[in-house]
């Protein structure tokens, strides 16, 4: 079960105007569930995305990222779960491309304005066929309210849908936000196996899209580890349709920082459902570490403790076996670290104890109380580098023995 998460109800999923989503079962990898997903944008709507770095990438993230590259007005995404149509060479680049014109021919649009998305098993050819032929029932199931379903039917290990939405007030217009998320494992940054798409009906200019898009990426999916593998499918998208009537050229735009603010809460909170919900987890942890020259170092001790296996192992045993978390600030690649001049505390639910300060243990630590920190389901590890003022923060959860029961048996 993921820590502390539950999908919102339907009704507290808010539609935005200018795009409708359709769900269908396809019966791409096993029958009786939803597996297909149709995002249909009216005209005029702009789209931005980051894509994951990972040299693998499969066949519809480059379709995808040569669509935008190209400023193809986009009109409709299409996203299947089950195969990821990953290492599939110049026949899964095929695949991908039918699809789109599969899409296109049902929607009555060009095939250059369908973005693809796929998610599931990797090195397995796409059975584009089924996927074809379920198209119509997304497209007869396209409606404004459908983000509850469409969360549901991007899933693949998940245990739960996820998805989020907020409302802001700006320049007199009621602006709405709404966003789903996928992934439980596979999750490491530079575009941790996820997707998310996220929409307003504020209209936002392409360059100032793009921009956002990084940004959020950076403040939300990218500050996520499950188990630092990272996918060949990763894909976050914006989706900006303007029928607000409220529009963003600018960043000095009246208006904008509450609106930016609004979407990177969104993404945050979808970020942070795919950790809680990453495979077998039992715990969710914040890595928070301050006092940096740069944020950038800051992330490198962030992921080092994040990602590493003896760390996650620790916290689900809630073994204060905490000399792990000081080896991966040793080792996360900061040369001319004084380790002296770092602290470590641990807290949860308002109590923060100090373990490590001057080199080591801290004079008052106690075993007993980094014990009773541990057990808790939500747990912050906080780490004061003393060589700065930058500060990042990094999500991520235990290992337990589940997350090797299910990747085992994950094609099964």
């Amino acid at each position: 079960m993921p820590v502390n998460y539950a999908t919102p109800a339907a009704h507290h999923l808010l539609p935005v105007a200018g795009i409708r989503l359709g769900v269908a079962e396809a019966g791409i990898r096993k029958k009786d569930r939803r597996d297909l997903c149709l995002f249909v944008l009216d005209p005029g709507c702009t789209v931005a995305g980051v894509f994951t770095q990972n040299r693998f990438c499969a066949a519809p993230v480059q379709l995808c990222q040569q669509r935008l590259a190209a400023g193809n007005e986009i009109r409709a995404l299409v996203i299947n779960t089950g195969n990821a149509n990953a290492g599939t060479g110049e026949p899964g680049r095929r695949l991908a491309e039918a699809t789109c014109v599969a899409v296109a021919d049902l929607l009555g649009v060009a095939p250059a304005s369908v973005l693809p998305f796929s998610t599931g098993v990797i090195l397995e050819p796409l059975p584009v066929e089924r996927l074809i032929a379920g198209l119509p029932a997304a497209q007869a199931d396209l409606k404004l309210d459908n983000w509850h379903a469409a969360a549901h039917a991007i899933m693949t290990t998940d245990t739960v849908a996820k998805a989020a939405s907020r409302q802001v007030t700006v320049q007199g217009k009621v602006i709405t936000i709404s966003g789903i998320s996928k992934g439980a494992g596979m999750i490491k940054p530079n575009m941790a196996t996820m997707l998310g798409f996220l929409a307003t009906d504020a209209g936002i200019a392409r360059p100032l899209l793009e921009k956002l898009v990084k940004e959020t990426a950076d403040e939300s999916f990218n500050c996520i580890t499950v188990d630092g593998d990272m996918s060949t499918n990763d894909s976050f998208v914006m989706l900006a349709s303007g029928q607000s009537g409220a529009h963003f050229a600018s960043e000095a735009d009246a208006g904008w920082a509450e609106v930016k603010a609004a979407i990177m809460a969104v993404a945050v909170e979808l970020a942070q459902a795919i950790v809680r919900d990453g495979e077998g987890a039992t715990k969710f942890i914040s890595v928070v570490v301050e006092g940096g020259k740069d944020v950038a170092e800051c992330r490198l001790v962030g992921y080092a403790i994040g990602h590493s296996p003896l760390v996650k192992t620790a916290f689900f045993a809630s073994d204060p076996n905490l000399g792990r978390i000081l080896a991966a600030v040793g080792y996360a690649g900061i040369a001319d670290l004084d380790v002296d001049g770092v602290r470590v505390w641990l807290e949860s639910e308002g109590e923060s104890v100090l373990v490590a300060e001057q080199g080591g243990r801290a004079v008052a630590y106690q075993e007993a109380d980094g014990a009773r920190i541990m057990q808790s389901p939500e747990i912050t590890v906080r780490v004061d580098l003393g060589r700065g003022t930058a500060t990042a923060r990094v999500y991520t959860c235990d290992f337990s023995y589940d997350y090797v029961k299910i990747n085992a048996d994950y094609r099964s």
